[in-house]
């Protein structure tokens, strides 16, 4: 499949019924159009030539472009490597940019661990403009004089840092009574939608360039974006809509390490191998366990590990230098919780 195949595909997917929002744990949003004719061509798969898949082990930083669902960038990026198994770390809506960081081979087991993590974006917010969806694809529904001083809005911003609650958008993939959000929002169909305990850690005005006001959001998990813009419009009374999002840093990954479709696929096998990080890179934060030798013959076999002295919680398990997986400690008695398949080519992050 090229690159202009799989945006067509995606416009005919968007041309459909409309479709559903990110998940909340994912913190995304769609944003405005834009071309993409440049997206980068796949050229892994030759006419008359079939392509051998191969064992890939390890996390690529990916630069997702806009106009392009996450699904397909995955999709481009695993046919560049030729692997046999490849998934993302939480989506970004096809009209959103930044981070999103690709999973191959035994990483796809530890994925999940960046769904729950911290997140950072780059978000505009349109004042005095009020849209369907309370982002820029929607129809304007209403639009208001923006008469906000700078100070007025950072003060207005401070308001949402904390534990605030925040009620899901009508268009959120989260489930009523068995059936998507989404789905009665396509039938005009209004449900209760409880609102939620979420974190917002930091909330930096960069730039306002009336109506535009340029933030910088760290969140926690479950937060929308658009839905912060739509309450910070209401708040100050004028109405708002998320105008774009480019997402900066997910856990202790950032974009400025991420690499684009179209560098990706101008680089040799070799080097897109060395685009790798190692399985271990998603799970840093936690602390670290070595085994020796008997243990860690007890532990591949699924068996617990008497280890006295350890304090509660998960950690990241090490058999001679190598990742082994991750293992969960309860009263110095560590429980294998997920296992990685010996590796011969991917090495240890800290091996």
């Amino acid at each position: 499949m090229t690159r202009e195949q799989a945006v067509h595909n995606e416009r005919e997917s968007q041309n459909a019924a409309s479709r559903p929002r990110s998940e909340a744990r994912d913190s995304t949003e769609k944003v405005g159009r834009t071309p993409s004719a440049h997206l980068p061509m796949d050229t892994t798969k030759q006419p008359g030539r079939a392509v051998v898949l191969r064992r890939v082990d390890g996390v690529l930083l990916l630069d997702k472009p806009v106009g392009l669902s996450s699904n397909a960038a995955l999709q481009l990026a695993k046919r560049m490597y030729r692997a046999e198994k490849a998934g993302h770390t939480g989506t970004l809506d096809p009209l959103a940019g930044g981070l999103l960081p690709l999973c191959f081979g035994e990483a796809t087991k530890f994925a999940h661990m960046l769904l729950d993590a911290d997140k950072t974006y780059v978000a505009t917010f349109r004042l005095g403009s009020t849209t369907s969806t309370g982002d820029a694809e929607g129809e304007v529904i209403e639009q208001s004089r923006v008469d906000i001083s700078e100070r007025g809005l950072h003060g207005a911003l401070q308001r949402f840092v904390g534990c605030i609650d925040q009620q899901p958008p009508r268009h959120a993939a989260l489930k009523y009574r068995g059936r998507n959000y989404y789905e009665y929002a396509r039938e005009g169909v209004e449900i209760p939608r409880a609102a939620r305990a979420i974190v917002i850690h930091a909330l930096t005005l960069e730039a306002w360039n009336p109506p535009d006001a340029v933030v910088s959001v760290r969140c926690g998990k479950g937060t929308y974006v658009r839905v912060l813009a739509e309450d910070l419009g209401r708040a100050l009374g004028c109405g708002a809509h998320l105008a774009a999002l480019r997402r900066l840093a997910s856990g202790g990954f950032d974009v400025g390490a991420a690499i684009g479709l179209d560098a990706l696929a101008a680089l040799t096998d070799a080097e897109r191998d060395a685009r790798l990080l190692p399985v271990d890179a998603l799970l840093v934060a936690l602390p670290r366990l070595d085994l020796d030798d008997s243990e860690a013959a007890r532990f591949f076999q699924g068996q617990i590990v008497d280890r006295r002295g350890l304090a509660d919680g998960t950690y990241r398990v090490y058999a001679d230098g190598r990742f082994a997986g991750v293992a969960r400690v309860n009263a110095c008695i560590a429980r294998p919780q997920r296992l990685v398949a010996h590796r011969t080519t991917t090495e240890s992050l800290e091996s």
